[in-house]
């Protein structure tokens, strides 16, 4: 099955897509009509921009109860990421041991299938955050 059109229209979703403010140059991930810092309002300069993807760590956590949804499932890693771009994001670190995990680790944000919706069955998708192998 695949994806409906209404989600894979969800930029900031699927394509890391925040804005900056044309005043002071800030940017906001998820966007925001309004820069929190200056004021400025979207139909005045506040400009679309696709975030880099790359990232490091600020901090962690290992959740041991998973939502309901989610269940049976391990323990999973939880982050802050903070972002190239100066913004911070929280997700889901994969493709880690937990014991492995350190504060300043680069990462890299992934497309990664995340559940299903409603009784149809519809497929959903986020990022994941995954380690930078160099």
């Amino acid at each position: 099955m695949t994806m409906p059109r209404y989600w894979r229209e969800i930029r900031q979703r699927y394509k890391g897509v925040g804005v900056e403010c044309g005043k002071c140059g800030r940017i906001y991930f998820p966007p925001r009509e309004v820069c929190p810092h200056c004021r400025r309002k979207s139909y005045e300069k506040m400009e679309e921009r696709e975030l880099s993807g790359r990232g490091k760590v600020i901090t962690y956590t290992q959740v041991h109860e998973p939502l309901p949804e989610m269940k049976p499932m391990k323990p999973y890693i939880m982050v802050i990421v903070e972002m190239e771009e100066d913004v911070r994001v929280t997700g889901n670190l994969v493709n880690v041991d937990y014991e492995d995990v350190e504060i300043g680790m680069d990462v890299d944000v992934e497309l990664r299938r995340l559940g299903e919706e409603s009784p149809e069955g519809i497929i959903y998708y986020g990022y994941k955050f995954i380690p930078v192998n160099d």
